[in-house]
């Protein structure tokens, strides 16, 4: 949304990648954007802070040209100067040397040095036979510093340099003008062809395997069927055999271990108790017809 609004409103954009960074304000991407649309709208001292703040995360001095034009913002030239003559802007590009060359002649001419803005701008990237991306600005800043020095003629050269140089890269012009299809692609429709026709046999050749698919499975799972009617005919058989009628059918109440002690545990306390009262009873009943045998024998051995 920053990016589309920019340039028509770089307020709007501004405060939308603000919102931006506040979720994302350790991403390069974002402090980069929040520096673009501040610089835009004017927030110098803004911009020149995120742009620093991009500088450290990416390690990039892409953005040194931008950073010295703050300090001109900020009513700083001398500061501009000193970022042009700093080291990291020997590494950049010719797009940013001679950004950064433009920015070094307005703050030339903010201290009121005319002549060392012509001088500022008198660099390798000034080829009046050469045109780049950055030649038409170049040469515009160039025919305005030759004009504040009273050399016009010279500077009127330089101007319509620029314009040939527009001319020659094709700015100025929309790059990507609406375009209407006013017939059919021959190239584009036996593609389309070709593709539908893929697309067809790739169908006929899944329906084919389909049945092939079909009789694999039936074959593959024929012995599971077999299989479950086997088991039914036993399980019919089994049900129809005749039971032996000691077998109690009724389930016990708890499950009977071959454990003893395990057993009782199991086993509720009244049933314990009704189980060991006939134990008892027949105990005391043998220990009485013990005792009656043996008097009878003593008896006889006294007659």
């Amino acid at each position: 949304m920053a990016g589309r609004l920019i340039d028509e409103e770089p307020e709007l954009a501004f405060q939308h990648a603000l919102a931006a960074s506040r979720r994302g304000g350790r991403l390069a991407a974002v402090r980069e954007a929040v520096g673009l649309t501040a610089y835009a709208a004017g927030h110098y001292g803004e911009a020149l802070r995120e742009f620093r703040t991009y500088r450290r995360i990416s390690g990039s001095n892409v953005h040194l040209p931008v950073m010295a034009d703050c300090e001109r913002g900020l009513g700083r030239p001398d500061r501009a100067l000193d970022v042009a003559r700093s080291e990291e802007a020997q590494d950049l590009d010719a797009p940013g040397k001679a950004e950064l060359a433009i920015v070094a002649a307005g703050a030339r001419t903010d201290l009121g040095q005319l002549d060392a803005a012509v001088a500022e701008l008198e660099i390798p990237q000034l080829d009046i036979n050469r045109a780049f991306s950055y030649s038409p600005r170049l040469f515009r800043a160039y025919a305005d510093a030759l004009a504040g020095v009273g050399r016009d003629d010279e500077a009127e050269k330089w101007r319509k340099q620029a314009v040939v140089a527009e001319n020659a890269l094709g700015q100025g012009v929309d790059e990507e003008p609406d375009i209407i299809d006013l017939g059919w692609d021959e190239e584009e429709e036996a593609k389309e062809e070709a593709e539908r026709r893929r697309l067809l046999d790739r169908a006929s050749q899944a329906s084919e395997a389909a049945p092939k698919t079909a009789s694999s499975a039936g074959a593959a799972t024929a012995p599971a069927a077999d299989l479950h009617a086997a088991e039914l005919h036993a399980a019919e058989l089994h049900a129809a055999e005749p039971q032996d009628a000691s077998i109690d059918d009724q389930e016990a109440d708890y499950f009977v271990s071959d454990d003893a002690e395990s057993d009782e545990d199991s086993v509720e306390r009244d049933e314990l108790e009704s189980a060991e009262a006939p134990e008892s009873g027949a105990a005391d009943e043998h220990d009485d017809s013990s005792a009656a045998g043996y008097q009878d024998q003593q008896d006889r051995r006294e007659d």
